[in-house]
């Protein structure tokens, strides 16, 4: 069962949480991590993006960076920017995007959960992304983004913070530029902290939605910690780290779409007619094929778009990695048509998060007079059967919307 512990969070004055809110370092690019911070001395990108106060040749992964970031931090808590929490709380984090409302608990995952699989994984890691965040953990002494959670509230739990919303007013409501709300209500009764860890403890699983390299890089933080106080009673913060539970079926994925630079030295006839070998292909007049439906997809090649519908014999009989879209477009098209032999390290292949306009596909296209695909979002079942099982996504299958933003919580290593 889940343990998921209440915590003193570091966090931002009330008026001052609108500009600290940051999106998640890893998406967003340096040059546009600089420009926000130009523009705001407050936000979090400070520290989790700390490359962006350092001279332009300075390297993303230089030891400066991450001294930088400490500073960085450190100097907010010394203006008053952030302050810390006096007694462990839980904190209900709201997020509304486009009408939909989703709620969740901010609080602590043990790192014990993670190693035993009470924490389920769908994504592989890769080292050097987990070096850069176990740096960041490790020389802040700080997580200072949250991870991405799901599960299956009970009853009981999903009524508590129904009524805890009721009766108290919100700590932090503000709207962000991207028109997605944020709203945060303190959980700091004794009672209520109670019941929520006891509800918490009924939970066979939690699953990572998204921020697997900053889960993996606390976890290997905290069992550097361990072996550095080997008389670790297993207490100290440092075999916790900051999460946010939703329910799972609050939560919106969006696609993940691909596109591959070029056509692996084919013409774009000659591909069209490889991929119409394996799927129904229909050229959709005027305007970007969206699909909607599992196995269709929508792809753009040399000023047309087209509608694809992969044929059954492709994904019937299958494991439901299989039956994914992303391991269908892989398996049929990306390697054996484009070259593209593994998705997480070739250089010809980009990723485009679902909140991009699928014209954004087109243009990336046409600019390198490459090949665009526009996939339907993985759903939350899949995913969670798919952890269960123990089995792996193929990277890059979900995008989910809206971002939780850092610098709300702040999960300090070493607390007072």
């Amino acid at each position: 069962m889940a343990v998921f512990r209440a915590f003193k969070a570091l966090r931002p004055a009330r008026e001052k949480a609108a500009a600290v809110a940051a999106l998640p370092y890893d998406v967003v690019s340096r040059e546009e991590a600089a420009a926000i911070g130009k523009e705001n001395p407050d936000s979090f990108l400070h520290v989790d993006r700390a490359e962006m106060d350092l001279p332009a040749d300075a390297g993303l992964y230089d030891p400066e960076v991450y001294k930088k970031a400490k500073e960085n931090l450190l100097q907010m808590e010394e203006k008053g920017i952030l302050s810390q929490d006096h007694k462990p709380c839980y904190y209900i984090y709201e997020l509304v995007r486009k009408g939909k409302v989703q709620t969740g608990i901010a609080g602590c995952a043990s790192i014990d959960d993670y190693l035993n699989n009470v924490v389920k994984k769908h994504e592989l890691t890769r080292s050097d992304k987990e070096l850069d965040r176990i740096n960041h953990v490790d020389v802040c002494d700080a997580n200072t983004g949250p991870i991405y959670l799901a599960c299956r509230y009970t009853d009981r739990l999903s009524g508590l913070l129904a009524q805890w919303k009721k009766d108290h007013l919100a700590e932090y409501d503000f709207t962000e530029e991207d028109e997605i709300t944020h709203r945060v209500w303190v959980i700091d009764e004794d009672e209520a902290i109670a019941l929520i860890r006891e509800e918490m403890e009924k939970i066979p699983a939690l699953y990572i939605a998204d921020g697997h390299h900053r889960a993996a890089s606390a976890v290997k933080v905290g069992l550097k910690r361990r072996e550095e106080n080997p008389g670790y009673t297993g207490d100290e913060e440092f075999n916790f780290f900051l999460s946010v539970v939703f329910p799972y079926d609050q939560l919106t994925i969006l696609a993940y779409n691909r596109v591959v630079k070029d056509l692996n030295g084919q013409t774009p006839e000659q591909v069209l007619s490889r991929i119409k070998e394996k799927f129904d292909m229909t050229i959709v007049p005027g305007f970007p094929a969206k699909p909607v439906e599992k196995h269709c997809f929508g792809l753009y090649l040399d000023g047309f778009w087209y509608l694809l519908k992969a044929k059954p014999e492709l994904y019937e009989g299958k494991d439901v990695v299989g039956q994914l879209d992303s391991q269908l477009l892989q398996e049929q098209v990306l390697a054996p048509i484009l070259g593209i032999g593994d998705s997480r390290t070739d250089k010809r292949i980009s990723f485009v998060g679902g909140s991009h306009k699928l014209r954004e596909l087109q243009a990336m296209a046409d600019k390198s007079r490459g090949i665009a695909f526009a996939l339907y979002p993985t759903s939350m079942e899949d995913l969670m059967q798919i952890a269960d099982e123990n089995k792996l996504m193929p990277p890059k299958s979900t995008w989910f919307e809206p971002k939780l933003r850092s610098g709300i919580f702040i999960h300090k290593l070493c607390q007072r």
